[in-house]
């Protein structure tokens, strides 16, 4: 959120044993084929090799191919542009695509693989990256027609770190204005549309990021997250995204709320990229020294015996949809079925909305101070409207809400020595209409904290929280559960989606439905 900056579907993608049909647990029968009518497609990656499609492959798999010379990592960038030209149009994902930097970079990458001296697991992979974060020599948009379309003059060091990886960035993707909102349009690119059903939402602000990972436009896609710009894309697009500890990826520019973080079809290829990436940084003073836990080293160690907290409301959250709520308790239960113990219990704190408002109008003020103000006239009105708001909160109010931020950081502190992961749904409603910040229906008012009460709280407490996708209400649209691990300790959120993810492997769409 607000961030300074038509075929068959396939049987093997849905999980095999599913018990019964009943209010918010669908079978995989009804779910296929309610998509199929409705012209979703959905092939798994499973099997892909066989079809000859490498744009469609995980980086586990395009590392084999590149390791036996069986796949080339031009090949695979050429796929993955021809498969962008395809299907982009439906979706607006890409500001702008480096097909010639992409290439060369590729042709490196296959050097390096012919001599059999990658550089590490991102080494030929395709990636893109969110238009908030600078790359030098290309621009930094961020959504507004008020940026410089000027080269930016250095890296981010989330990018650094990928050229430096071996990683082949495509491109940038599409964003709302400042990463202001939960929405994917700007007045800059238009409105980037939800491969599932083109009609609702991707959610923002990492919008293009996750259309780009639903139908993977590319394997691996850095977005940002402020207070749910992964998240709420991700649960949207029905793809995994992670806001690790706030620090975990250094921020350039830094922000007082904003996870760098990657969005993925996989589990296994996010834990990778974060792996590379991760690590402090001289430039932001919030960047964490800490080490990073062996992410990939224990992906597959499970949940057993793990303590988790099923909260579905947090303890103030009022109004929920009862598909989502029935959809997301049933995944959280179905852990005790993995060996964790799983009860329902609030962390304990109250409402943390009063804490995040001074916060977030300050940084709308700072976004649009930044602009001259002869170029107000082109930002999006209710940007402009909060930038406004923030322009009189008093140092005193954003003192204070300084201080209770760090009391939510210690009141997580105590859940977590009881609690080893909390559970929430991601988000309080599915994907709704297009052209609007909030369900136009009126059943969450007009304030976007209402639809999406689960996710800012854990970029205030700085802990690591993911969407994983657990299941679609029965029109088809996906749902996410979010998991909280204790603070640094990404290592366990990366266990619990992967076993999730090994008992309950997700549908991914490949055609984009028309709404």
């Amino acid at each position: 959120m607000t961030e300074p900056q038509i075929g068959q579907p396939s049987q093997d993608s849905w999980p095999s044993a599913e018990p019964r049909e009943s209010a918010g647990h669908l079978t995989r029968r009804s779910v296929v084929g309610a998509l199929a009518a409705s012209a979703v497609v959905i092939p798994s990656t499973r099997g892909v090799a066989a079809q000859g499609d490498p744009s469609l492959l995980d980086g586990g798999r395009l590392q084999a191919g590149y390791g036996d010379r069986s796949l080339s990592p031009v090949e695979v960038a050429k796929a993955a542009f021809a498969r962008i030209d395809a299907l982009n149009p439906s979706v607006n994902a890409f500001v702008f695509v480096d097909r010639d930097g992409a290439v060369k970079a590729a042709e490196a990458s296959a050097t390096r693989w012919q001599k059999g001296k990658p550089l590490g697991p991102l080494d030929g992979v395709p990636v893109t990256i969110k238009d908030n974060i600078p790359w030098a020599g290309h621009p930094t948009r961020k959504g507004s027609r008020t940026s410089a379309d000027g080269p930016s003059p250095e890296s981010a060091p989330v990018v650094s770190r990928l050229l430096d990886a071996g990683a082949v960035i495509l491109g940038k993707t599409c964003m709302p204005e400042f990463g202001w909102k939960g929405v994917g349009d700007s007045p800059l690119s238009g409105i980037t549309h939800n491969p599932w059903n083109t009609k609702v939402t991707t959610g923002g602000s990492t919008a293009g990021g996750a259309a780009a990972a639903a139908l993977n436009l590319g394997v691996l896609h850095v977005g940002t997250d402020g207070a749910g710009s992964i998240r709420i894309p991700s649960s949207f697009c029905g793809v995994f995204g992670i806001k690790p500890s706030l620090g975990r990826i250094p921020a350039v520019p830094a922000a007082a709320t904003l996870h760098v973080g990657p969005l993925s079809r996989s589990v296994r290829d996010a834990a990778a990229l974060l792996q590379t990436i991760a690590g402090a940084d001289s430039r932001d003073m919030t960047s964490a020294s800490a080490p990073l836990p062996d992410l990939l080293g224990t992906l597959d160690n499970g949940v057993r015996d793990l303590r988790i907290a099923w909260s579905p409301r947090l303890g103030y959250v009022k109004n929920l949809d009862p598909e989502v709520e029935a959809i997301t308790e049933r995944a959280a239960k179905s852990f005790s079925d993995l060996g964790a113990k799983v009860e329902q219990a609030d962390p304990g704190f109250p409402d943390p909305a009063p804490i995040l408002d001074p916060i977030w109008l300050t940084i709308c003020w700072t976004a649009v101070r930044s602009v001259p103000e002869a170029k107000w006239g082109e930002l999006d009105p209710a940007l402009l409207a909060l930038a406004m708001k923030g322009r009189s909160v008093s140092a005193a109010d954003y003192g204070t809400a300084l201080a209770a931020r760090a009391s939510l950081h210690a009141a997580m502190g105590r859940f977590n020595q009881n609690f080893d992961l909390l559970l929430t749904p991601t988000l309080a409603c599915p994907a709704f209409e297009t052209g609007h910040n909030t369900p136009p229906d009126g059943r969450f008012g007009d304030d976007w904290l209402n639809w999406a009460p689960y996710t800012y709280p854990f970029n205030l407490s700085w802990h690591p929280a993911a969407s994983v996708p657990c299941g679609f209400t029965k029109d088809g649209r996906p749902i996410g559960l979010q998991m909280v691990g204790p603070y640094l300790r990404e290592d366990i959120v990366f266990r619990a989606a992967r076993a999730y993810e090994q008992a309950h492997p997700w549908p991914l769409t490949d055609v984009v439905k028309r709404g």
